[in-house]
């Protein structure tokens, strides 16, 4: 359980250099609740995993060592994504990403059956939040 420190914390972290995202990680699925955090200092991000409990470490492939430092990307996708933006909402600060949070927590397991079996007016509520997701 993070404290509302770190809560905080990690929140302050997305909001200066992560993303709150609906991403397709396959091809014929539903874009699915994704956050990211991008930074090239890889003891922030073991921090954030580690305290987190969620997610993993992806190193970015660096083409100009001589003039960029390595930079890595801390990944959480799915359940996890909602699971950590329940802890952080409340203290997330830029307003694009607080409302997307919200959107996520709010609506996005009501839209999403558990059998991935879409009825037709599911499905037109399901397209329409996206592109409401989409234009924040």
């Amino acid at each position: 359980m993070l404290s509302y420190e770190e809560r905080a914390y990690i929140a302050g972290i997305i909001d200066g250099e992560g993303s709150i995202m609906l991403t397709k990680f396959h091809k014929n699925q539903f874009p699915s609740p994704c956050i990211t955090v991008s930074s090239t200092s890889l003891e922030l991000l073991e921090w954030v995993k580690a305290k987190s409990g969620l997610g993993s470490i992806k190193s970015k492939k660096n083409y100009n060592p001589i003039s960029h430092k390595d930079s890595y990307t801390y990944i959480v996708r799915y359940d996890k994504a909602i699971s950590l933006l329940k802890e952080i909402e409340p203290y997330l600060i830029i307003e694009q990403k607080k409302h997307r949070a919200q959107m996520i927590l709010n609506e996005y397991k009501k839209l999403t059956p558990r059998n991935g079996k879409y009825s037709e007016e599911l499905l037109k509520q399901k397209e329409e939040f996206l592109n409401r997701f989409i234009t924040i």
